[in-house]
């Protein structure tokens, strides 16, 4: 009989507004479960593409560091413009998201070991972690225009919602990682 499992929550320190902290811990927490569902993978698997135009698991690791950066960038550390390089080495279109109907796996990607995707996403939380801890409670209702396509306006979010939104769009990239995983292995694969 396998011993239960112990999963709890726990505030790091560090951060000016416990909210604030809770959601760190939640995309740490989110992060710790995507690390160890995705070890062993080789480049050949982190490249696999289920059929032309589908993203692979390599390009939604990468995916999931660079929008990291740009939440990060256009909410706590509100920056009039997203740049990704200088943070975590690729650029905003490198993860080749969205793919063409048809299309083959972004270039930039291709025959990435696991150890590369593990670094993107370290130096993006890294990022994110330093932006956020000197958020306090009211930071938090500072409201952000989401920019659109040619200077219009999306729609207006506060740093609460980017917060919230970081850790739901990791869940659901994470969510597709195993499914991808799991097709893979459907399709004769290992992984």
């Amino acid at each position: 009989m396998t011993a239960p499992t112990r999963d709890v929550l726990v505030l790091p320190p560090g951060y000016r507004s416990r909210e604030v902290g809770l959601f760190a811990a939640q995309l740490d927490d989110q992060s710790a479960r995507l690390t160890k569902d995705t070890r062993g993978l080789t480049p050949a698997v982190l490249a696999w593409q289920p059929a032309p135009g589908l993203n692979t698991i390599g390009m939604l690791l990468a995916h999931i560091a660079i929008a990291e950066v740009y939440w990060t960038q256009v909410g706590p550390l509100a920056k009039p413009s997203f740049e990704s390089l200088s943070v975590i080495g690729i650029g905003g279109d490198d993860d080749g998201m969205p793919l063409a109907d048809g299309g083959s796996p972004a270039a930039p990607l291709m025959g990435r070991d696991l150890a590369f995707f593990d670094d993107l996403l370290a130096r993006a939380r890294d990022h994110t972690k330093r932006a956020l801890a000197g958020l306090g409670d009211a930071d938090l209702e500072r409201e952000i225009a989401r920019p659109g396509p040619g200077g219009t306006v999306r729609g207006v979010v506060n740093l609460r919602w980017i917060l919230y939104h970081m850790v739901e769009h990791e869940a659901g990239h994470y969510g597709q990682i195993n499914l991808l995983r799991h097709q893979h292995r459907l399709a004769g694969g290992v992984g």
